[in-house]
């Protein structure tokens, strides 16, 4: 059982409350026909509280063996869990831990494996809820989200209504998963097409039709901009933006300044891999992902008004935040 940081910068002006003590419980197995493993997934949770809204946290692809996995992004999961959410991570097939065979027809990503993942984990919530001393009873399957780093924030994408072409078939794959009712893409690719790098047209040709139009699930997208991901596009850190303009009402961009594909820090405490390490970016960004998840899976929680109105107006805010409404405005 372990405690979440409890510092908050004023911009996270929202009433966040006392932390609570967090009861973390990993592996936690599903069984999985037709899977190459059964799938595991960390649970965390606050030790007190009833009717939990649900995270589900997709990882990203780093080059660490272990952060992406159901061990990875501890700066997010502790501070979600201590402030009232049920955070559920799976290791994704990707997951180098895993080392599974690299001629799998789906190798080295697994997209739509990662996508059916949290689907299953949706099936499942009577084992996770018997397999966590204390959880039976307590989670609100009425108010689920996804969030997800990189190519975390693919399969998020995916989760949303977000369609891409299967490059074996050459049919439309659609994964959207109804239960979930909002979502924060963290770093995430954008578009295909002329916006790849050659290599990604070659080894990753899904990444060429991903399509955004129909991705109408609310969602936060989380973008820095000094992220240039040269390894897969070539157009920079706006690529990055590519989820939040190029999908229907509503959606919310959040732009980091001076943030990097790491965003500060996002996926472990004292990260060597992390570029731009920065633990008031950590803590800003987890912060107002928050809050913007508090009020998107409950309208009447005004968390996110709150944390937008103090960053509005702090001369030396770490970011901006724009929105679209389904009426068309845009407001700030």
């Amino acid at each position: 059982m372990t405690s979440a940081p409890t510092s908050a910068p004023t911009y996270a002006a929202a009433t966040i409350g006392v932390p609570s003590p967090v009861l973390s419980v990993a592996p936690v197995t599903l069984p999985a026909p037709g899977r190459a493993v059964d799938l595991e997934v960390r649970v965390s949770v606050p030790v007190s509280g009833d009717d939990l809204p649900i995270v589900l946290l997709s990882h990203g692809q780093g080059p660490s063996n272990h952060l992406s996995s159901l061990d990875g992004y501890a700066p997010l999961v502790d501070f979600w869990a201590a402030h009232g959410f049920a955070v559920i991570q799976p290791t994704h097939l990707s997951s180098r831990r895993l080392n599974l065979d690299p001629d799998d027809p789906e190798a080295p990503l697994y997209w739509r494996s990662r996508a059916k993942d949290m689907s299953r984990i949706l099936d499942g919530l009577d084992a996770i809820e018997a397999a966590v001393p204390g959880l039976r009873g307590r989670l609100d399957r009425g108010r689920v989200a996804v969030a997800g780093h990189s190519m975390g924030g693919h399969t998020a994408s995916l989760l949303l209504g977000a369609r891409l072409t299967d490059p074996g078939s050459g049919a439309e794959v659609d994964l959207t998963e109804p239960r979930i009712k909002a979502g924060v893409l963290l770093a995430a690719p954008g578009r295909g097409g002329d916006a790849l790098t050659d290599f990604v047209v070659e080894h990753y040709p899904f990444f060429s039709t991903i399509d955004f139009s129909a991705m109408a699930t609310p969602a936060l997208v989380v973008a820095g901009d000094d992220d240039p991901s040269p390894h897969l596009t070539v157009r920079g850190p706006a690529w990055h933006t590519d989820p939040y303009h190029l999908s229907p009402a509503p959606k919310t961009l959040l732009t980091v300044f001076g943030a990097g594909h790491g965003l500060g820090g996002i996926s472990g405490y004292d990260v060597a891999e992390t570029t731009d390490e920065n633990p008031d970016r950590v803590t800003a960004v987890r912060h107002l992902s928050w809050a913007y998840l508090r009020s998107a899976l409950d309208p009447a929680d005004p968390a996110w008004q709150k944390a937008c109105d103090a960053l509005s107006a702090d001369p030396g805010a770490f970011g901006r935040v724009e929105s679209k409404t389904a009426d068309g405005s845009t407001p700030s």
